[in-house]
């Protein structure tokens, strides 16, 4: 007999665990079913997905240690701080960040039983239909329900004819656990998770070298942010080369060659004691029996989906990495929500147009909205704002004057178009760019507003005013 649910949610991440929740929460039964894709210690599936068990949050955790032992190396002095030369115990550092994950996602195994809905071990496939029921196998268990949610979410992309072992040539899985810090370390692909796994493992004292086949640093962000960034990187001893050509690489049992191609042409060959490749993700769709039911995937092996996230069969959505968009835990979660609502006869809401990107480094790095070279390249009028941290008090105190924050708005309505931050705690002062973009704020919005002082928001005030060039501090 199978079992029956209202809802099915395939995949256990960011996207899944939270569409489960809000459906539960909208009066659903709901299932969440989960592989052993992130076991725990004991081997029972562990859910979170790639985010909180490979992704996202062991990622912060470790940039988080790191940050503090770059401090105690190199800026406690200037604060009057004497400490010995810091050391850095590796196992220990791993360990707290097993720790939070482990926390994090036995969390979710709470809310799930809080909101009432079911988690099944195993992963889900499509069977056919049943009258108005999807019929599911997971695991060695027959489910039935009237929707389903595939929430499957991505893995690495792996280079071909370079095997990863998780050892000496890793992807982020591996990266995570690299046990001492290696002498020399090379990372294929200059993106978010390149640029953050370098950044811990430079403060940490390897020598890092990024091989990035883009000619351009950072070309999705701002150019005055990918050139400001480029600029701290590289006193950061992060040597970044753009335009590279991969032609091989060789590991051996303790050390890895890799060969390639410069933008001029020229032919180098890098020895390093690591590799991580860092050159994307593909979705997860294997598995799903999508041509059993006739679910239609696009070019790139996503599921194919409106911009409600409804597939091509009835009561089938998809959310998340394994359909169009970026490859977010927060778009996959507000997508997740979206569906749970739509599926109760509510509204549901997603706008892509605001969705931030963040990328934690140390300065970070944060933008919401429109770039100046997209405005440029759309024929927009717009106004710029731009105000440096060196001019803000409370980055003065901290120390941390890096970067700036960049309005841009529009030159006939003065509606904010765009929020530009490269700076520190950018990931959080980039949900006020967030909130102005999805009230439709006009700079003179926030301009009007009182920013506590002394805050780093107060950059963002500063910026807007700067709209109307009648910046106050700067």
């Amino acid at each position: 007999m199978s079992k029956q649910f209202d809802v099915l949610v395939i995949g256990g991440g960011p996207g899944g665990y939270v569409a489960a929740i809000r459906a539960a929460q909208l009066g659903f039964s709901v299932a969440c079913c989960e592989d052993k894709a992130y076991a725990d210690p004991k081997g029972e599936p562990r859910l979170g997905g790639a985010c909180l068990n490979v992704g996202c949050i062991p990622t912060k955790a470790l940039l988080h240690t790191s940050h503090l032992f770059e401090e105690a190396a190199h800026s406690f002095a200037e604060q009057g701080i004497r400490v010995g030369k810091p050391e850095i115990d590796v196992a220990r550092m791993l360990e707290r960040k097993n720790t939070i994950v482990g926390q994090l996602t036995g969390g979710i195994r709470g809310l799930f039983k809080k909101n009432k809905v079911t988690f099944l071990p195993g992963r889900g496939a499509f069977i056919g239909r049943n009258g108005a029921n999807w019929q599911m196998k997971v695991g060695d268990e027959s489910v039935e329900a009237t929707q389903v949610i595939i929430a499957t979410g991505s893995r690495a992309r792996h280079l071909p004819g370079v095997p990863v072992d998780n050892r000496i040539v890793c992807d982020n899985v591996g990266a995570l656990d690299i046990d001492a810090v290696p002498k020399k370390l090379a990372i294929i692909g200059a993106g978010v998770i390149g640029l953050e796994m370098g950044c811990v493992w430079s403060r940490l004292g390897a020598e890092v070298t990024l091989l990035e086949a883009a000619p351009q640093f950072l070309a999705s962000a701002d150019a005055d942010v990918a050139r400001e960034a480029a600029k701290s990187f590289a006193k950061q001893r992060l040597n970044i080369r753009l335009g590279v050509r991969i032609d091989s690489v060789k590991a051996a049992a303790d050390a890895v060659a890799i060969e390639y191609t410069d933008a001029e042409g020229k032919e180098h060959k890098l020895n390093a004691d690591r590799l991580i490749v860092s050159v994307g993700r593909v979705p997860n769709t294997d598995g799903l029996n999508a041509e059993v039911v006739g679910l239609a995937l696009d070019a790139s092996g996503r599921i194919s989906v409106d911009d409600r996230c409804r597939t091509n069969l009835p009561n089938v959505w998809a959310v998340g990495d394994v359909v169009r968009g970026p490859m977010l835990a927060h778009k996959a979660m507000e997508e997740g929500v979206m569906v749970a609502e739509l599926m109760a006869g509510q509204a549901g809401h997603c706008n892509f147009d605001t969705i931030p990107w963040v990328i934690y480094t140390s300065p970070e790095i944060a933008w919401v909205g429109k770039t100046e070279q997209q405005l440029k390249a759309d024929g927009i009028a717009y106004k710029v704002g731009k105000i440096p941290f060196m001019a803000n008090g409370r980055a003065l105190g901290m120390g941390e004057t890096t970067g700036f924050v960049k309005m841009l708005a529009c030159a006939k309505t003065d509606r904010v178009l765009g929020l530009h931050i490269v700076g520190a705690n950018a990931s959080e002062l980039i949900m006020e760019g967030v909130t102005a973009l999805e009230f439709g704020a006009s700079s003179e919005d926030i301009a009007r507003i009182c920013h506590g002082h002394p805050t780093l928001s107060e950059a963002v005030h500063e910026a807007a005013l700067a709209c109307d060039k009648r910046a106050l501090h700067f």
